[in-house]
């Protein structure tokens, strides 16, 4: 692998993205954060031992639509990526630990944008029956009350909506994903990971892709029409 300094893995909630994250970062020798801990939207409406799940949690989850969670969430990731975007450029061009950076708020077509050397990208995609199933584990949902199953569909309903717009944004981009599915072992999707960021010439683009590579250190990408090399 090239001299990666931060690695990005995005995909929608429930695919292993901190497991994965934990182990790439360990792997390299790697700072793990997550974008949860930059700020965080309403979570996951479930309760868990010592947890219950807050009121202005439950509302959001009990009052909205599908597509209103999902723009409610976006929303949320747009106003957080100057943030993201310091962090990252911060790690890269710092002479500290490197970065894998891990959470939904890493969208496609902002990652895509970055005019960051030595960073690279992945996605993290499971079957929306592989989402569910986890879900209803972690949530207790054969033993939930009513309400409380009403919640934890609501959320699969966000996290189901949202992964379709993002698989269909990395395809349009032609950017590196990763199944997360299939039973294999966080060490084996590290390696998949691993694989899919080597040689990337921008994040998340795989080498040969036509897409001009970054340049010295300091030089921008300035792109053209239709995201487009200028």
């Amino acid at each position: 692998m090239r001299d990666v300094r931060v690695v990005l893995i995005s995909g929608t909630s429930n695919t292993g993205k901190s497991t994965v994250a934990e182990a790439v970062a360990e792997r390299l020798g790697f700072e793990h954060r997550s974008t949860d801990g930059l700020a965080r939207h309403p979570g996951r409406p479930w309760r868990t031992p010592g947890h219950e799940v807050p009121p202005h949690v439950a509302k959001h989850y009990a009052t909205l639509t599908t597509e209103e969670l999902v723009a409610s969430v976006l929303a949320h990731y747009e106003r957080l990526w100057p943030r993201i975007e310091e962090l990252v450029t911060a790690h890269a061009r710092g002479a500290g630990p490197g970065l894998v950076l891990e959470g939904s708020a890493l969208w496609p077509d902002r990652v895509a944008r970055l005019a960051v050397p030595r960073t690279a990208a992945v996605w993290l995609t499971a079957d929306d029956m592989v989402v569910r199933d986890r879900v209803r584990t972690a949530g207790n949902y054969a033993e939930a009350a009513e309400a409380e199953r009403l919640l934890m569909d609501r959320f699969l309903g966000r996290t189901g909506r949202y992964q379709e717009l993002m698989l269909a944004a990395v395809e349009e981009l032609g950017l590196a994903r990763v199944d997360a599915g299939g039973g294999r072992t966080p060490e084996e999707l590290a390696d998949a990971v691993l694989t899919a960021v080597a040689g990337q010439v921008r994040p998340g683009r795989p080498p040969g892709d036509g897409v001009r590579p970054f340049g010295t250190e300091g030089e921008t990408f300035r792109p053209g029409r239709n995201g487009a090399p200028g």
